[in-house]
């Protein structure tokens, strides 16, 4: 792609992003994140149904690499999100060749550090795994499963950089293709290998490393279709310090996100494992499904932040409030949806995965009914950590990043199941949702209040560039 094309399609972009209706912009750009981290949901819950054949154990396993995943997955996230946030105001002010410089460079940095990681954890992997909360009798099917994962991490990594650079473009489009095409790809290959050719849980991994490989490619390809104002090319990987720096930086909340993710669900599935292997993999059931729920509104969160970061890029404060506004109501009101189904029909829901075994439904059903109550409140939560960033407040959207998993996760799941046993396991996770939807609520309220005053200064002075 030449210079002039991604100019042609930078001025388009710029255009629709800062003239077109907020509301459905928001949601055009949602709904194909929305589906692809809907299809890439349902793949790892169509892994969990055929792995649940297998027997307790190897659900448990799931549960324990999903935390390793969820590491590959804060790698490729906190680059892309650290280059995306920064491209969609440097978009938005119109400077098309710096945003190439740092996607070219953010990429050259996922797929080194993807590799570096893979090496070490292959090294390490059974004390990984056991910090994971691999018991004895899980190990052998997590350590089947992680390795071809392991394989494939540079790659898969790169996947969610590359998603996250085309969705600040405002092309969430072309990032669903990619992995929604994996997705599906892995949903048609996992019973092949597990089942056909008889590989078991080996299976699923060879699958999953399969079909994120291809994701990459499918990502990869789309740069050079002239359709995005950013190009990728070896001579803009930039040689700078400050440029990766700045990536880091601003990658830093999602780092912890998902950071504190993975932790969580180690902690999780340690304090869990002391309810025998039902415990885990109970646990591991609604996490699978929590992410299926969670699609929706991270993909409305996703089609937000672009616009949020072009409009304030541009100066367009009014419509940067009205852009959070359609995003939150959205969002909530697909998340009441879903508790609502949820709640009524988890037993159900927990069936699908037909375990032989009455201790894991028993485990599962009274934490999906509890995760459903606080459901409607994680909007408040997620949007409010996606706001900060964009903006590039580090210090801000780093706290709101620690609330759900980390600040008061961790506390609520140590100490939760020693006083109150099994419900207390249950109950942790709904517990830290309804802590922080107090402090992101406040972080929300000042936000809408700063946006609301740049637009009144703007309009007494339209001639001044609001910057920020």
């Amino acid at each position: 792609m030449t210079s002039a094309d991604a100019g042609r399609a930078g001025v388009r972009t710029f255009e629709r992003m800062t003239t077109a209706p907020v509301a459905g912009l928001v949601l055009r750009l949602g709904i194909p994140t929305m589906i692809s981290m809907l299809v890439t949901a349902l793949y790892n819950t169509a892994s969990t149904w055929y792995v649940s054949y297998l027997g307790t154990s190897a659900v448990g396993a799931m549960g324990v690499v999903f935390a390793l995943q969820m590491i590959i997955q804060a790698l490729g996230i906190m680059i892309g999100q650290g280059c995306a946030t920064q491209a969609s105001r440097l978009l938005g002010a119109r400077n098309e060749a710096r945003a190439s410089v740092l996607a070219s460079s953010a990429l050259a940095a996922v797929l080194a550090g993807g590799v570096v990681f893979s090496l070490v954890c292959a090294a390490l992997l059974d004390p990984v795994l056991r910090a994971m909360g691999a018991t004895d009798t899980i190990l052998p099917y997590a350590r089947a499963y992680a390795l071809p994962l392991l394989a494939a991490a540079p790659l898969a990594a790169a996947s969610f950089t590359l998603n996250n650079i085309l969705r600040a473009q405002g092309l969430a489009l072309l990032g669903m293709i990619g992995l929604a095409a994996g997705g599906v790809l892995n949903i048609a290959v996992s019973p092949i290998l597990i089942f056909a050719l008889d590989l078991g849980i080996t299976g699923a991994g060879l699958a999953a490393a399969l079909c994120q490989s291809l994701s990459f490619l499918i990502l990869l390809a789309q740069f050079s279709r002239g359709r995005g104002a950013i190009v990728l090319a070896r001579a803009n990987i930039s040689r700078a310090a400050e440029t990766y720096g700045s990536i880091l930086k601003n990658g830093i909340p999602s780092l912890t996100r998902n950071v504190l993710g993975a932790v969580a669900a180690s902690v999780l599935n340690l304090m869990a494992a002391n309810f025998g292997d039902a415990g885990v993999a109970g646990m591991s059931i609604v996490g699978r499904i929590m992410m299926v729920t969670s699609a929706a509104l991270i993909g409305i969160g996703q089609g937000y932040q672009p616009v949020l970061g072009y409009n304030w890029g541009a100066g367009l404060f009014e419509r940067v409030r009205r852009a959070f506004d359609a995003a939150l109501l959205m969002s909530t009101a697909i998340m009441t949806l879903f508790a609502a189904a949820g709640f009524i029909f988890a037993p159900e829901v927990i069936a699908f995965f037909r375990t032989d075994d009455p201790q894991v439904a028993h485990v599962a059903v009274r934490a999906l009914e509890l995760q459903c109550l606080v459901m409607p409140i994680i909007s408040v939560n997620v949007l409010g950590n996606m706001t900060y960033q964009v903006l590039g407040r580090t210090a801000a959207a780093t706290l709101l990043a620690s609330t759900r998993q980390g600040l008061f996760f961790l506390p609520c799941v140590l100490v939760m199941p020693q006083i109150f046993g099994l419900s207390g396991l249950q109950a942790a996770q709904p517990a830290a949702e309804l802590l922080s939807a107090l402090v992101c609520g406040f972080f929300v309220l000042r936000f809408r209040h700063e946006a609301a005053m740049r637009a009144a200064h703007r309009q007494q002075a339209p001639g001044k560039d609001a910057g920020g």
